[in-house]
């Protein structure tokens, strides 16, 4: 694929409290292929290590007040005091598998009729089950150059700053600001592309009580984006039934049963629990978009072989 020419890079970091992350991310950036980057923080009133640990690396910081904080607003701060053509997105809580993450990532911008681009994501040994099932539903294993509808997630993206700047992040959402972008520019016209090579690990450590809010924040924003969608009682019953006896024949197979039984019905109990009471509209969206969001996976056993060529990508943490 042709690599995109006279095209600055930024990286915009948002962050709060993630002091046990943004050192791996940081650390994973600075071994990148494409070096000459511009990293952006954006923090919203760290109180922990986060800012000294970040301050050891060539980055620019800039702040959001706690109270002002939405995701969109923190992305449209972060795209302002960035000065590069490209955008890159990443949540401080992420870090790059393969030293080409960012190379792969904005390789698709030769097309100059793509606007934006997302990343594979997948979870590791501290991640819910049922997540690295979510994350392998979301994000397969193979690219797509072109993609017709609006599905993808701001925690491994970059997008077009010209695009950006005609179209801003909707700074009142409670999620869902990347599904909303993506719906507002490809009906104007815009492409978005899948990477399944520039992938990040996304480390997910949440309680019980911030699965169900993280949820029912998203079914909220889910709503404003889709006004006319629903989730019904009988969705929640079938989409926590189904997905759950999912996870569980995966966990059969993989011998981790009685281990994650527990976690499986709890997780998915919250998660439609927490879309169930973000939902009060009315009709359908997609079905592309409602089957990645929603239904259960095919059978497609997750790899644990890795390539040769994937070994010779991949960047070493254990000395960190």
């Amino acid at each position: 694929m042709p690599k995109l020419a006279n095209a600055t890079t930024s990286i915009i970091i948002r962050c709060c409290n993630e002091e046990q992350h943004i050192g791996k991310l940081l650390a994973g950036i600075c071994q990148q292929t494409i070096s000459d980057v511009e990293i952006v923080i954006v923090d919203s009133g760290s109180t922990d290590a986060t800012l000294a640990i970040a301050s050891r690396y060539p980055v620019k910081v800039v702040h959001i007040r706690p109270a002002d904080f939405t995701f969109g607003r923190a992305l449209n701060i972060g795209c302002e005091a960035a000065s590069g053509e490209i955008l890159v997105i990443a949540s401080a809580h992420v870090y790059p598998v393969y030293n080409d993450w960012l190379e792969k990532l904005t390789s698709f911008f030769f097309d100059p009729k793509v606007a934006l681009v997302y990343g594979k994501q997948r979870g590791n040994e501290v991640s819910k089950y049922s997540e690295l099932r979510i994350f392998q539903k979301w994000f397969p294993d193979a690219s797509s150059g072109f993609q017709s509808h609006p599905f993808c997630n701001n925690a491994n993206a970059a997008i077009r700053r010209s695009v950006w700047e005609c179209c801003r992040y909707d700074e009142n959402l409670t999620g869902l600001e990347d599904l909303d972008w993506a719906k507002r520019i490809l009906v104007e016209g815009h492409r978005m592309a899948y990477s399944a090579e520039a992938e990040i690990i996304h480390v997910h450590e949440e309680n019980l009580s911030r699965i169900l809010n993280r949820y029912r924040r998203e079914a909220i924003a889910m709503k404003t984006i889709f006004p006319d969608e629903t989730f019904s009682f009988l969705d929640f019953i079938t989409l926590f039934v189904s997905n759950s006896i999912n996870d569980l024949y995966y966990a059969a197979h993989d011998r981790v049963l009685l281990k994650k039984f527990g976690e499986i019905i709890a997780f998915r109990l919250l998660q439609f629990w927490g879309t169930y009471r973000g939902y009060c509209q009315h009709g359908p969206i997609s079905a592309h978009l409602k089957d990645r969001f929603y239904y259960p996976n095919q059978w497609n056993p997750i790899p644990s072989t890795t390539s040769a060529d994937e070994a010779q990508r991949k960047i070493d943490y254990s000395s960190l």
